[in-house]
């Protein structure tokens, strides 16, 4: 008697399911920071410098605003004021964003160490300990700064995108959302042990998930007082985010930068991640 065929694995939901499931962990975030008054202390840095630097961003960008509408902008009376007014507009939302988004990235870099204690309290209070899986706390603080950096490389990018007519503002905020993505979940997998490669490989493999998250990141940023605690709240909504998907997770493998293993076993803690 021939053996059953396998069962097929089940299957995932849908590419929009999966963005809104990713984008869920924003208003989450905020939820579990709100109601953890013990996690407030630890939120304080993050919000007072993300309150400072969103706000001179903000300058910064109405500043420019004239420069950049006599670059890119129709000259007035040339186009008709339907083309005019939203073109007009777009290029606001362009510049003074890509002005808040730089000043958030500033924020987040200088308030590094405060986010990741955030990020594994809320790990801690969520599975009862935080894994650690990393080199240590000099790799570790390496790690999240390398992605700090690579959070304000992504400014003028999400600032050239929006000049871009009509389509530009999209893909600015889709480029900014993967950021914002990479970056709030950026404790979590690098305690996890995973190197720059290695937490690209993850956000390649939840991809939806990923953007959704922080397409709604990005959004937060618009929304007047919700902004003020987007920092922290974001990082308590991204490592919520890595808890949920790990159960779900292929091993990803060594990379550049992998986990470190022990000479007779696995990774270490890695019996601990589920």
């Amino acid at each position: 008697m021939s053996d059953p065929p396998p069962a097929e694995p089940p299957r995932r939901p849908g590419f929009v399911r999966r963005a809104a499931a990713g984008a869920w962990h924003v208003p989450a975030g905020f939820g579990m920071l709100l109601r953890s008054p013990r996690l407030w202390p630890l939120a304080a840095l993050p919000v007072a410098l993300a309150v400072l630097l969103v706000f001179l961003g903000a300058v910064l960008g109405i500043f420019l605003i004239p420069r950049v509408e006599a670059l890119f902008a129709p000259t007035p009376g040339t186009r008709p004021v339907w083309i005019e007014l939203p073109a007009s507009l777009l290029l606001w939302t362009a510049v003074v964003g890509s002005g808040v988004f730089l000043g958030l990235g500033v924020a987040l870099l200088l308030a590094t160490p405060a986010l990741e204690q955030l990020s594994r309290q809320v790990e801690a209070r969520v599975r009862g300990s935080a894994i650690d899986s990393s080199r240590g706390l000099v790799w570790e603080l390496a790690q999240s700064l390398r992605g700090g950096f690579y959070f304000l490389l992504a400014a003028p990018g999400v600032f050239l995108l929006g000049l871009i007519p009509i389509i530009g503002p999209f893909l600015s905020m889709l480029w900014g959302g993967r950021a914002v993505a990479y970056q709030m979940t950026d404790p979590a997998l690098t305690r996890r042990g995973l190197g720059f490669k290695g937490r690209w490989q993850w956000h390649r493999e939840w991809l939806p998930e990923s953007q959704g998250f922080g397409l709604a990141g990005m959004v937060g940023l618009l929304v007047p007082v919700a902004n003020l605690l987007l920092a922290p709240a974001l990082v308590a909504g991204g490592t919520l985010l890595v808890l949920a998907l790990e159960p779900l997770s292929p091993d990803p493998g060594a990379d550049d930068e992998a986990r470190p293993r022990d000479a007779d076993g696995p990774p270490e803690g890695e019996d601990d991640a589920g």
